[in-house]
């Protein structure tokens, strides 16, 4: 649900993105002078520049005051517009409900930044006990029978008012997001909504909690340096130090990434090593280990199933998309089935491809899932002469950031940054920078969190600390989080080319936040659809490899050479390539979330066993007509935090990174038929996408951008899966969490 009338969306939101290493943060033992604290620092806007939070100041022990505080205050707001004697107006109940709970909200934006991305135990202590009373407090809105009355007055009335085009957006999602809560339902119906509710708040922050420690925790431990051939000197150094901090000295320990498909497996000369690291992956948190999320899962699925029922839902999909671009399960499943042919049909040629690879390497078995990415590499490198860590050569982080994606700003909207140390950081890794606009006036404050550590949940994502909006006088303060391996100490900082097009995509995303032009905080910057807020991010992933700016950035780490333009003919030519496993696996992992979303109360109610998950799990993939044992999907059910680590979140809602590459590369076709990179297509993209957040209808909004609907074909060429020219700059990429939060 979008809660447009609630400011605790920042809550939902954040929840959603989702050890050593804690905040810089003072702490205040003394509960009394930390309710009283927390109260005068949360209760008004920050003295900082643009608004910032103090992180040199808060304390741990200050956010459950702060966060009671602030219901308590929202409450009295919400009572206060309850008990207004006047007539229900726009002013007096929809803009009242918008200006409500700005003290819950600066703590939750915070609050929640801070558990995905710096958390600590008594941080996660902290969101066990606080996320059931948040969602607790947001039903006694959303579901509040006196408030509704007020709110359908204005609404039954609206053809009579006089309203500018935001106007009428924020009261149509008003009326709208309070009737997806339960408005209409009956007494009892709404009671049991709130215990559905509060129920899934609790359960959902478990299994975030569960899926990041079965990462975290987790890493996979090998006897022998031999054991890791053929990765890198500083790999292996990393490895053995990774052993030696978890308690085995002597070994060494392979940190787990996010998705099924692990980073180091390619170079692991070592076809056990391959198989161990990958199954470590693959089983994590189905039992096989210390963790387990299978029957919360399996709750999860019930609870809502059950709620959309009491809607008159068939099932938890068509509940959820009630807002979306796609608007009905049907059309995002057509969407995607249409590819599931040739998809296959490329999975099962690129296997046989693998096969013969690994006979003449003098392999004697048949390739898996372990195996895959070795030798798609190497065919790769044979076939396109690419070395992929001659690549990494030419990207130092610091210049991707700087010379790369502040330059593509500056060429497309006329942006400028500076650096500055004079902000409080929650980390000492993360960097800050004024953004200024074209006119030379300062836009907004950015922070960027590059690295990957044990108190950060996996992935990349944006969001906000402090949200635009004309009605607070509120400039954007954003921040972009990504999970790159760091360096060895004294080492330069190389990114594959993966993070760099996740660090254009993740300030894609900052740039919608940055361009937001609204009055309202809740319908700013990337308060869109979730299958539309991965679409502006993905279009500029484009400018990675345009000539300009990569000529600008992609400089040699010794020497200084720029980047040959035949390595990135090759990176280019070579994006078609392995499209049966690096499509197939998001493809994979999008219909299995919308087999969970599908599922009828009946249905749901008879997974009730952990094995009964893998059951289903397994049937709904073998459901598909894809090679699921040898491209599994991107997430498997039990580490799926996209769809199962908050009360909605990405649930029936994954399909949305493959909705946005159709976009994404439909307006890339438009840019590159229109003169490529300038100014002026810059401007136009700014003024008819990145501009207008969620004030407006999603197909009118591209329409006005590119002048015609949008098409598949583009897409499906650059994935190789038909005939075309379009070239293809980049893959989908991971990478939020809208309503003033993205992946």
């Amino acid at each position: 649900m979008k809660a447009r009338i609630l400011a605790t969306t920042a809550v939902a939101a954040l929840s959603i993105v989702t050890a050593t290493g804690s905040p810089a943060m003072a702490q205040d033992t003394n509960t009394s002078e930390s309710n009283e604290w927390a109260a005068a620092y949360f209760a008004n806007d920050s003295t900082l520049p643009f608004k910032a939070p103090d992180f040199g100041k808060i304390s741990e022990d200050a956010y459950l005051p702060a966060f009671e505080t602030g219901m308590a205050i929202h409450k009295g707001e919400i009572q206060a517009i309850i008990d207004n004697p006047a007539a229900p107006t726009f002013e007096n109940t929809i803009v009242a409900l918008e200006k409500s709970g700005r003290m819950l909200t600066r703590v939750a934006r915070v609050f929640f930044a801070l558990t995905g991305s710096n958390t600590t135990d008594r941080l996660d202590d902290i969101n066990t006990e606080i996320s059931p009373k948040l969602t607790a407090h947001g039903d006694s809105i959303t579901l509040n029978p006196e408030l509704f009355a007020r709110v359908k007055a204005v609404y039954d009335n609206r053809a009579s008012m006089t309203m500018t085009r935001e106007d009428a957006k924020l009261l149509e999602e008003t009326y709208e997001g309070m009737v997806h809560a339960g408005a209409l339902l009956s007494d009892a119906e709404r009671e049991r909504v709130k215990a559905i509710n509060s129920e899934l708040s609790t359960l959902t922050t478990e299994f975030s909690q569960l899926a990041r420690s079965a990462m975290n925790d987790n890493p996979v431990f090998f006897d022998s340096r031999e054991d890791l051939a053929g990765l890198s000197d500083s790999d292996i150094q990393s490895a053995a130090d990774l052993a030696a901090e978890n308690g085995q000295p002597g070994k060494f320990a392979i940190a787990l990434q996010n998705t099924t498909q692990q980073p180091l497996l390619p170079t692991m000369e070592n076809r056990a090593a391959r198989e161990k690291l990958f199954m470590a992956s693959y089983h994590r948190a189905d039992g096989q280990m210390d963790v387990d999320t299978r029957m919360l899962i399996a709750k999860i699925a019930t609870l809502r199933a059950e709620k959309a029922a009491l809607f008159g839902e068939p099932d938890w999909a068509s509940y959820a998309m009630w807002d979306r671009m796609a608007e009905k399960p049907a059309t995002a499943l057509g969407f995607m089935e249409q590819m599931v042919p040739a998809l296959a049909a490329t999975q099962r040629a690129e296997a046989a491809m693998l096969n013969a690879a690994i006979a003449a390497d003098g392999g004697d078995y048949e390739v898996k899932p372990w195996d895959w990415y070795r030798y798609a590499n190497k065919i790769k490198a044979e076939r396109y002469d690419l070395d992929e860590d001659a690549v990494m050569e030419y990207f130092v982080l610091d210049k991707v950031l700087e010379d790369g994606v502040f330059f593509m700003a500056e060429e497309l909207y006329g942006l400028t940054f500076e650096r500055r140390t004079d902000i409080p950081v929650y980390h000492p890794d993360v960097w800050t920078y004024t953004v200024f606009d074209r006119d030379g006036s300062e836009l907004g404050l950015f922070y960027f969190d590059p690295f990957q550590r044990a108190s950060k949940r996996g992935g990349a994502w944006m969001s906000n600390f402090v949200a635009q909006s004309h009605m607070w006088g509120n400039k954007p303060v954003i921040y972009n989080v990504l999970n790159i391996p760091k360096a060895p100490e004294g080492e330069v900082q190389l990114v594959s080319f993966d993070w760099v097009n996740t660090t254009f995509h993740e300030f894609g995303h900052a740039l919608h936040g940055f361009f937001a032009n609204q009055r309202y905080e809740s319908l700013s910057g990337t308060a869109t659809a979730r299958d539309f807020v991965e679409y502006p991010s993905q279009v500029h992933e484009m400018w990675a490899t345009w000539p300009s700016v990569l000529s600008n950035y992609a400089k040699h780490y010794e020497t200084g050479e720029t980047i040959p333009d035949e390595m990135i003919a090759k990176i280019e030519e070579a994006a078609k390539f392995n499209q049966g496993y690096d499509f197939g696996e998001v493809v994979e992992a999008a219909l299995l979330d919308m087999k969970w979303s599908a599922l009828s109360p009946e249905e749901a109610a008879a997974i009730d066993t952990p094995e009964k998950v893998d059951a289903f799990e397994r049937r709904s993939l073998e459901e598909l007509g894809l090679e699921i044992d040898l491209v599994p999907p991107r997430y498997r059910s039990t580490y799926f935090n996209h769809i199962f680590s908050s009360p909605s979140g990405y649930s029936a809602g994954y399909y949305s990174y493959l909705w946005t590459e159709m976009l994404d590369r439909d307006s890339r076709k438009w840019f590159i038929e229109n003169g490529g990179m300038t100014r002026e297509n810059g401007d136009h993209y700014r003024a008819t996408v990145l501009s207008q957040g969620g004030t407006m209808d999603y197909f009118k909004m591209f329409e006005n951008f590119a002048g015609r609907e949008p098409d598949v074909t583009p897409m499906l060429a650059a994935r190789g899966l038909i005939p075309g020219d379009e070239a293809p700059d980049s893959e989908v990429s991971d990478g939020a969490l809208p309503a003033n939060a993205a992946e």
